[in-house]
């Protein structure tokens, strides 16, 4: 009779080859079979291993002599006769007698056997009785390690479906554990939003034997499906002892908590870097409208999809203190920005509007109230609160805005605007830490504008002074052409002292003045008013250039410190001589047609205020068609050039005499100034007849 080897299901070594290393070799169970009187008619191999005594000799011999000790004879063939007559089973621990003389206490499981003859023996199968134990121990506490783990676990088959599924896995995935079984890791439908790379994943594991650890995924569970949700995800392979692939083994941890924490400090981190990013791009200058604009594009795109800042007309022109009232406020639209093209921006108020809205608007009951409003989730009927009319509403829906949030612009306690702030793309509703990021950026923001108004108020008040002091529209001078300007520094700066005048003198005789007082601001346009009065005193007197600078550096001396820097000239129409002193000033430039154009050298002297210095007076001849450019220093001075060279291009620029004065000077502004330039310039530009 031909044996064919069994295969069971499932079973993917080689039937021919014995499995080495599996769970019988482990145990070690041994096999005798017995005939009716109790004699050893069958040896395995693993009964010599585990009672000692080889086949020859056992086979023939009584079991209960062999492998009994006297004492325990009675109770064994007792049960021997049990199993024999009644053919019922018996398992338990029995002390057995190895050939080494000691005892052993094995686990047995005792049965009736009966051949094709009908023949009747007994068949013993014994395995050591603490490897039982300890193989029983292992397994229960595996299985109790599984339920009990606060790990999600998961087994799988090579096709990866599911073997085995703790308790904790049923709670991540709302599916009871009982429901896994059998079912292939797709059909759960997991909350893992990339089931396909987690498939891929498991896959690589079950070819390559190499585990991946640590696996990051995120996504909502059927019992939490409002919330995200954290796990990290470990793979690897199980092989039986003989390197037999049985499947894949899966351990989910729940990082829920250590995810949310972690998205917490990265919005501390995003919320400190816009602080810090805020605190060095907003308010760099002196200017209220470009202070908003930076506002904007700061809160843009992390703060919000679309961001406006509007002041109250009342405060930009510095007539309101305290707070608002509770009616209509007017507003003026400063700074518009949006992350991405949207209707939204039709929505609202085009930089430089005047918008009235009324008390029941929200951005108008946020300066009301001093406090921020916020809508997180923003309904139909708070669009309408929200627009500044029916169809910026509908069009703010349209862009799909989905929460609010203004917070009033505050600076030393009085209210000047609000930083209006919407949602489209970004889904996350506004909440408390955007309103606390908001106000710090918008206070920040306030003080610089307030800064900026204040100043701008205080700017143009110098320089509308410093204006009405300057002449406007000189007369007509005998033998002259005459064009001037006065330019003001840019807003970063204050207004300067810088003046020019043209005076009429007797004998048809002109004076020529320019000057400089160093400082700004009202105080400085006020002591050029005070010395450009004493100048024309003086001038009347018909006093040698020298001898005025003489009385003027008198009267400087007396005004609280003042410097004054001067060039003083007069021309006689009749001789064609021009008289000039210079007081510490930059010296007049001489262009004449057919020659290079160059400075006059005169000496220069102290500036006005020094005292006790005398000044000079220098004769020059000058011919018809001679242009004589007075200028103050803002014209060629900077931080970043050397004056000679800022000189040499001032020459390079009169180079054609012949033109129009008014194209000279604007020629000369033009080429030389800057827009960042931090002085005022006065230019006086003279052709003789």
């Amino acid at each position: 009779m031909t044996t064919e080897p069994f295969q069971a299901d499932g079973d993917r070594t080689d039937p021919g080859r014995p499995r080495a290393g599996s769970l019988l070799d482990l145990l070690s169970i041994a096999a005798v079979v017995l005939d009716t009187n109790g004699r050893i008619v069958f040896w395995s191999p693993q009964a010599e291993d585990l009672f000692g005594y080889s086949a020859q000799e056992a086979l023939g011999e009584y079991a209960g002599r062999l492998l009994v000790r006297p004492e325990h004879l009675q109770t064994i063939l007792g049960l021997f006769g049990e199993v024999m007559e009644t053919g019922r089973s018996w398992s338990g621990a029995f002390p057995i007698l190895h050939r080494d003389g000691s005892t052993r206490l094995m686990e047995f499981r005792n049965m009736r056997l009966l051949n094709d003859v009908g023949d009747v023996y007994a068949l013993g199968i014994a395995a050591d009785h603490g490897m039982m134990q300890r193989v029983e121990t292992d397994l229960a506490l595996c299985q109790r390690l599984i339920d009990q783990s606060p790990i999600g676990l998961a087994l799988m088959d090579p096709d990866l479906r599911f073997l085995l599924v703790n308790q904790a896995l049923e709670r991540i995935d709302g599916i009871p554990a009982a429901e896994h079984i059998g079912r292939h890791l797709r059909e759960t439908a997991p909350p893992f939003p990339d089931i396909e790379t987690i498939e891929s994943a498991l896959h690589q594991v079950l070819a390559t034997g190499d585990p991946l650890l640590d696996q990051y995924a995120v996504g909502r569970t059927p019992t939490d499906p409002d919330n995200d949700h954290a796990w990290s995800l470990s793979f690897y392979r199980l092989e039986d002892p003989g390197g037999r692939v049985l499947g894949a083994a899966a351990s989910v941890v729940d990082v829920t908590e250590r995810h949310r924490a972690a998205i917490e400090a990265d919005r501390a981190r995003r919320r400190l870097a816009l602080i810090a990013d805020a605190s060095a791009r907003v308010g760099t200058t002196l200017e209220v409208e470009q202070t908003a604009r930076e506002l904007a594009e700061v809160a843009t795109p992390d703060l919000a999809d679309v961001v406006a800042v509007d002041v109250l007309d009342s405060a930009l022109a510095c007539r309101r203190t305290g707070r608002p009232g509770g009616g209509p406020e007017l507003f003026r639209a400063l700074a518009l920005k949006a992350s991405h093209p949207t209707v939204a921006l039709r929505a609202a108020d085009p930089p430089g509007d005047l918008a009235a809205y009324d008390g029941d608007r929200l951005v108008t009951l946020c300066v009301h109230s001093g406090r921020p409003v916020l809508v997180r989730q923003v309904a139909p009927q708070d669009l309408r609160r929200i627009a500044r009319d029916p169809e910026a509403a509908s069009l703010l829906a349209s862009a799909g805005v989905h929460s609010y949030l203004a917070v009033p612009l505050i600076a030393r306690g009085e209210v000047l605007g609000a930083l209006d702030l919407k949602r489209t793309r970004n889904p996350h509703p506004f909440d408390q830490d955007d309103v606390v990021l908001a106000t710090e950026l918008a206070g920040r923001a306030a003080v610089a504008m307030d800064n900026a108004r204040w100043y701008q108020s205080v700017r143009n008040t110098a320089l509308t002074l410093q204006r009405s002091l300057l002449p406007e529209h000189p007369p007509h001078h005998p033998g002259l052409e005459i064009a001037y300007r006065y330019q003001p520094a840019q807003a970063t700066s204050e207004v300067g002292g810088d003046w020019y005048d043209v005076i009429p003198l007797d004998d048809d005789k002109t004076a020529l003045v320019v000057g400089d007082v160093m400082g700004n601001g009202i105080d400085a346009a006020a002591t050029m008013g005070r010395l450009r009065t004493a100048t024309c005193a003086y001038a009347d007197l018909d006093l040698p250039p020298g001898t005025v600078l003489q009385h003027l550096d008198k009267i400087t001396c007396d005004l609280e410190h003042y410097i004054v820097t001067c060039v003083y000239a007069v021309y006689d129409p009749h001789s064609r001589r021009c008289h000039l002193a210079n007081a510490g000033h930059m010296p007049p430039a001489l262009a004449r047609p057919g020659r290079e154009p160059a400075l006059l050298d005169l000496p220069t002297a102290a500036p006005l205020g020094v005292g006790g210095v005398p000044f000079c007076t220098t004769t020059v001849e000058l011919l018809p068609g001679d242009v004589l450019i007075f200028y103050t220093d803002g014209l060629v001075e900077t931080r970043h050039h050397a004056i000679d060279d800022r000189l040499n291009s001032l020459l390079a620029l009169l180079d054609k005499p012949e033109g129009p004065l008014e194209e000279t000077c604007d020629l000369l502004l033009h080429g030389l100034r800057h827009p960042d330039d931090h002085d005022d310039v006065a230019l006086l530009a003279v052709r003789t007849g």
